[in-house]
């Protein structure tokens, strides 16, 4: 099986050389002189910039010094136009806090509680571990995708499945945010083991992730409206809430849900009519 589509003995280098690579000159407000082998700026000028040396700067990138200050860092995401959530990925990978190399995973098992809700509500809902897998789901969920069944994993689906994909009208914007919130998610535990069997899988099976994950883009998880082309109803657009479920390790409740009164609502309650008599959610993913 294929590992991680990244060097895990050298993040921090590997997302400062991705990053700096996606500034040019002109938003970086210098003159684009010389030949450039790579696209974006050179190390020496992202040092220039950031007003440390460019011995310094390779060092950093070479993972030969990992104790920049707070200072530093702030200049380099200044150069390197970095958002809240770049900048905290960044301290995360420099941070010294240890990886516990080798331990195994924590089963993802959502409560009870969080089942019962679940079955509960009027609107499309299924929990999702850290790296997308779906551990529960209800039936309007499963009316709405039959992809979004307990067992199932929505980046797989996303990047490997046809049937999924044309679900998504706006699929290139969707794979983007989802390998964003990947890798916001896992942050500098690059070792788990889910992540490595997962990543590995779909770096060697789709060009399209591959050329996404070498971007280091990082976002946080947020309530975004979402397109969908469905096979029964046609288009709708649905509000996408996800909600941290108390006393779990990054386990989502995730909520699909119209605007009160609009055409949407309506085609939702088409396909709720369809799904009254499916089964209650189950919580297993093998």
């Amino acid at each position: 099986m294929a590992g991680p589509p990244l060097s895990t003995s050298n993040a921090l280098g590997a997302f400062l050389r991705a990053r700096r690579e996606l500034v040019t000159p002109q938003q970086a407000g210098i003159p684009d002189v010389g030949v450039r082998r790579v696209p974006g700026l050179r190390r020496e000028e992202v040092a220039l910039l950031a007003g440390i040396s460019a011995d310094y700067y390779l060092r950093l990138e070479r993972g030969r010094d990992r104790n920049p200050s707070p200072q530093v860092l702030e200049s380099i995401a200044r150069v390197l136009r970095l958002d809240d959530d770049h900048l905290a990925h960044l301290r995360l990978l420099v941070a010294e806090a240890p990886r516990q190399r080798g331990r195994r995973p924590a089963e993802e098992i959502p409560p009870a509680g969080a089942l019962k809700l679940l079955d509960s509500l009027a609107q499309p809902a299924f929990i999702e571990g850290r790296y997308f897998d779906i551990l529960a789901s209800n039936a309007l969920a499963r009316a709405l995708s039959p992809g979004l069944a307990a067992g199932g994993n929505q980046l797989r689906d996303l990047f490997l499945d046809p049937e999924q994909q044309a679900l998504h009208p706006e699929w290139k914007n969707v794979t983007e945010c989802f390998v964003a919130n990947l890798r916001q998610s896992v942050g500098n535990d690059v070792d788990d083991p889910r992540f490595v069997e997962l990543t590995g899988e779909l770096a060697e099976a789709s060009p399209r992730f591959r050329e996404l994950w070498a971007r280091h883009e990082v976002r946080g998880q947020r309530g975004t409206p979402i397109r969908l082309d469905h096979p029964r109803v046609g288009e709708l657009t649905l509000n996408r809430e996800r909600l941290g479920i108390g006393g779990t390790e990054g386990l989502m409740l995730v909520v699909f849900h119209p605007d009160a009164g609009s055409a949407d609502a309506e085609k939702l309650d088409l396909l709720a009519s369809a799904a009254r008599s499916t089964s209650p959610a189950m919580a297993s993913v093998s």
